[in-house]
């Protein structure tokens, strides 16, 4: 390759590059693989920036673990201060039921404790959590959310209640965290992202900053929640396409997360009876905001895991396909983990960003909690085959941006049990670094990357060996 201004410039043979360009400087990387830069289709990145210094419950196996984490974090807070963790999954605890406050107060009585669970759709908070937040047993639900009893957790928008008491990190913090997210993606190997929303107005505007004073590591592509896109409207937001950040979506949500048992689902629901999940935004709300993001030239983005949410979506985005193809705009479904084997062949057309990595812990609950959906869910081959563009992400901070993780699930569909899960749906190798490079370019429009030809972007990464190490090289 010929390389100059960040562009990838011509390809041929060492010896026609060197006659167009013979004063070039020479990088032999002979000894590792080069290919299109890898990118994370979904993360929260200033969130995943902050998780950083956050107490990480990940892998906790006990209610014990979690306590004695929570107890030492304790010892080094001063008193009063917030603690704030998370990365905890409930089937992972040992418990029958949810965790409750009181188990949080005998580790932790005089400091307020928000822990996330890993999906990010529930929290787990302590006594001191909830005094601050005004939330007693008498406190009705939220809409879209549900106040678990005994108090202790509270799943979708009930988590609310607390966040709003926190403390709003200042702007220094969310750059700092705007920093250390993005550069951790880099040193990763990887050279761009898109980052999902669900954050405060402050994350994307930290990215921004990075971005104007060229400190800015990776190219990101960032959304808005829904319900500001009339201020992107009145604002007059611009694309800006060429800059190493970019608006390109608008986040909508139409259920929560398998987890945290909220995702929203066709009967019969939940094996274990807990029901059949939360329904969000609806799809009238889809629809709605949807047409006028694409007016706009942005792209709805919406979060599905449940089958029934990923049927609603699928119904509302049949309303807004044309308007879609008539602007160039690729529709995008986020996590489309469990469908009905209907609703497979819908996805024709449409951008699945989609996330291996959770299928390692979650082969073993969905056996339990969704039998029927077994082999249906993670449909990767399926969902290829129908003619929807995969691309892959980590969901990070609910997960770790470990491109290792999804390859390793990708093709071997085994899940943390040791067990396969619809072991049918396993892709190939060059599938999986498709849907790790090109599929998130296209998925944002991105015609200039993922991609090694002239024009392109040169921001590629180098492998000892594919899925194996790797590092980002941004001419």
């Amino acid at each position: 390759m010929l390389v100059g201004g960040g562009r990838v410039l011509a390809t041929g043979t060492r010896e026609d590059l060197r006659a167009l360009a013979p004063g070039a400087e020479v990088q032999d990387w002979r000894d590792l693989i080069l290919t299109p830069g890898l990118s994370d289709a979904h993360t929260h990145l200033v969130k995943y920036g902050f998780s950083l210094a956050e107490l990480s419950l990940h892998g906790a196996a006990s209610l014990g673990e979690v306590q004695a984490k929570v107890g030492q974090r304790v010892l080094n807070t001063p008193r009063g201060e917030w603690i704030v963790g998370g990365g905890f999954l409930l089937s992972e605890l040992g418990l029958s039921g949810y965790p409750t406050a009181a188990q949080l107060d005998e580790v932790s009585p005089h400091h307020p404790v928000v822990l996330h669970s890993r999906d990010l759709h529930m929290v787990w908070v302590n006594s001191e959590a909830l005094r601050r937040a005004g939330v007693t047993d008498d406190t009705p639900d939220p809409e879209g959310g549900h106040i678990v009893r005994p108090l202790g957790c509270l799943q979708e928008n009930a988590s609310d209640l607390v966040a709003r008491v926190m403390p709003e990190p200042t702007p220094a913090q969310y750059l700092a965290a705007a920093r250390a997210g993005a550069a951790d993606l880099a040193a990763r190997g990887y050279v761009s992202t898109h980052t999902m929303a669900f954050e405060s107005p402050e994350a994307p505007r930290a990215l921004q900053t990075l971005a104007a004073r060229g400190e800015l590591p990776l190219r990101v592509w960032a959304c808005l929640p829904h319900d500001r896109l009339g201020l992107a409207r009145d604002l007059g937001l611009t694309l800006n396409p060429g800059g190493l950040f970019q608006w390109g979506g608008v986040k909508f949500f139409a259920d929560g997360a398998l987890g945290s048992r909220t995702a929203w689902l066709h009967a019969p629901g939940f094996a274990d009876g807990s029901g059949t999940g939360i329904a969000l935004d609806t799809p009238e709300l889809i629809r709605e905001l949807g047409r006028e993001a694409l007016a706009l030239g942005l792209t709805p983005v919406t979060h599905a895991i449940g089958d029934r949410a990923n049927t609603e979506v699928l119904n509302a985005y049949d309303d807004l396909r044309a308007d879609a193809e008539a602007r160039g705009i690729r529709l995008r479904v986020e996590h489309a983990q469990h469908l009905r084997p209907e609703d497979i062949a819908r996805f024709r057309g449409l951008s699945a960003s989609v996330q291996p990595i959770h299928l390692q812990a979650d082969a073993a609950m969905i056996r339990e909690l969704l039998p029927h959906l077994t082999d249906t869910s993670y449909a990767f081959r399926s969902l290829k085959a129908a003619g929807a563009v995969l691309a892959f992400g980590s969901d990070a901070p609910v997960a770790p941006p470990e491109y290792r993780a999804n390859f390793a699930a990708a093709l071997t569909r085994l899940g943390d049990d040791g067990r396969p899960l619809a072991p049918d749906e396993a892709l190939s190798l060059d599938d999986v670094l498709w849907a790790h490079t090109r599929g998130p370019a296209l998925a944002a429009g991105w015609d200039d990357e993922g991609v090694v030809r002239p024009g392109a972007r040169a921001a590629f990464t180098l492998w000892d060996r594919l899925g194996g190490n790797a590092r980002a090289l941004v001419l």
